[in-house]
């Protein structure tokens, strides 16, 4: 009886005072989703482990600001090396120095193998093409992709590749030297560097290359690519936290990922429709996409083969530009550092040979240690990609459960005060000094970046040749603090922001008479 009074005031209300009926039952609706809510939140923090208070429903979201690898950093100090936050819905163990890194993904490397499937990159963006190899799962398909990508990344492989990081860093050269008339005006490096990077990336997965940054496609893979890469921020994506934002249909967030996904599509049909046809008449370049698909062995299916191409695409493309336009404009304004690689390179290299030699691999110790500190100084990507536990394990007697995410603070590992003591200071001399540190912006353990070769070897030859042909300066007052200086501190790849520098050949007529040279075949 009292059921069936209400339903019949339930009627009334809605029938006679609709507005006031729907104003009443969605100011319920609220509330009982915010009290679930709060209790699948609170069921879902790890017991164990303590860390910073936040609110209902952001957690600690709202606490990140724009620079969340330097708010975990500071965090460290009042919580601990590793301790729990709340990023809406979703608990994260954060790891902020060395000695926490070594343990948490050093000794449990198998344990803290897998990732977590985050609702903006993997369910919207990476929902036709699939996902990168480093954004992936752990799972048997990861392993076999992991297997192909490894043979194509090794260090025999590598060797094979320098007639093509011999090409692309010569044009490089030739776009320095020409864009800036020799020195007499001053060029954006981001545009040569971009060129250089991703060319080099679709000559080796695709067996083309672009010549130009004029170039339509290159223009249209360097913004599609650059936006994707918002989508995989682990701090600039609220509704991979707050689960009510996803069915927001007025989202532009959500709009745009969709956008970049077709966009992305598009172009990785044409790069592969392209290969196939040349493979299908016998003229295709060697490169490592045609390699897999010819490899009857290797048993990738479609999806497979695209991760490969993804992975060989954005992660090395986003990378090496980015450490390298930080290095640039930090040598243009740090003339004493320059002048001390320059003269480690002419210890070896004298001045009619500009071009040095395309294999040399690492072999100027000064050289090889200004690379590694620009990779620790400015990390480029300061949160390395989130982990998820494949099992539980035991971290100083706190249960780390399985499925947990874990974030690696690449930012505040490489920064740390028990393993530099100075560590906010630029100084390439601290490589020679300890050479086997740990350097972190490549990731640790398993998940480990799996072209840490490759983009080591391309970065040492593009500072070698840069260096011994050119003499780098700016009038800009370029901001190379790697905080201050940053575009946009809640990308995942952190870059500089723009600036301007003069490339003055060292001996013009060396230079040029070398890149009139043949390329090596």
């Amino acid at each position: 009886m009292l059921v069936a009074e209400l339903v019949q005031g339930l009627v009334h209300e809605a029938t006679h005072r609709p507005t006031e009926f729907l104003a009443k039952f969605l100011g319920v609706a609220v509330l009982v989703y915010f009290i679930a809510n709060e209790v699948v939140r609170s069921k879902a923090r790890l017991p164990a482990w303590h860390g910073p208070k936040g609110l209902p429903v952001i957690g600690n979201l709202h606490q990140l600001g724009g620079n969340a690898s330097q708010v975990y950093k500071d965090w460290a100090k009042q919580y601990g090396a590793v301790y729990q936050v709340q990023l809406g819905n979703l608990p994260v163990l954060v790891v902020n120095t060395a000695a926490a890194a070594k343990v948490m993904f050093g000794n449990n490397s198998q344990a803290t193998a897998s990732r977590p499937e985050l609702y903006t990159f993997h369910k919207i963006v990476a929902n036709t093409a699939g996902t990168t190899i480093g954004t992936s799962p752990y799972n048997e398909s990861l392993k076999r992709r992991r297997k192909g990508a490894a043979s194509a990344l090794n260090r025999p492989s590598i060797e094979t590749y320098i007639p093509h990081l011999d090409l692309e860093t010569r044009d490089f050269l030739k776009d320095a030297l020409n864009y800036g008339k020799a020195g007499k005006v001053t060029v954006d490096p981001l545009p040569l560097v971009q060129r250089l990077s991703l060319s080099l990336a679709v000559t080796l997965n695709w067996g083309m290359r672009f010549p130009s940054h004029d170039d339509g496609l290159f223009k249209e893979i360097t913004t599609v690519e650059g936006e994707i890469s918002r989508t995989r921020s682990v701090t600039d994506n609220m509704q991979d936290y707050i689960p009510l934002l996803r069915y927001n249909p007025f989202s532009a967030g959500k709009r745009h990922a969709v956008e970049m996904r077709i966009r992305r599509d598009k172009y990785l049909s044409k790069l592969n429709g392209d290969l196939e046809e040349k493979i299908r008449n016998g003229t295709h370049e060697p490169c490592i996409q045609a390699n897999v698909m010819l490899d009857e062995e290797a048993k990738l299916n479609n999806v497979e083969l695209t991760s490969i191409s993804l992975t060989m695409l954005s992660a090395g493309f986003e990378t090496f530009t980015a450490v390298s336009t930080w290095g640039i404009g930090f040598l243009a304004t740090h003339p004493e550092i320059q002048q001390k690689a320059f003269e480690a390179i002419r210890k070896t290299y004298d001045e009619g040979n500009p071009l040095c030699d395309a294999h040399d691999d690492q072999t100027i110790p000064y050289l090889r240690a200004l690379v590694r500190e620009c990779l620790r100084f400015f990390t480029v990507l300061r949160l390395s990609l989130p982990r998820a536990t494949n099992k539980e394990f035991m971290y100083e007697g706190k249960l780390v459960p399985k499925g947990t995410v874990v974030f690696l603070n690449s930012w505040a590992c490489n920064m740390d005060g028990d393993l530099w003591h100075d560590p906010e200071v630029f100084r390439p001399e601290r490589w020679l000094e300890n050479p086997e540190a740990p350097m972190f912006t490549y990731g640790m353990g398993y998940r480990m970046c799996a072209g840490t070769m490759l983009a080591n070897r391309e970065l040492y030859i593009t500072f070698l040749r840069m260096l011994a042909s050119f003499e780098l300066s700016s009038t800009d007052k370029i901001d190379t603090d790697p905080i201050t200086g940053a575009a946009d501190l809640t990308n995942l790849i952190i870059t500089p922001g723009s600036y301007k520098v003069t490339f003055t050949p060292r001996n013009e007529s060396a230079l040029r008479a070398a890149l009139e040279t043949e390329v090596e075949h």
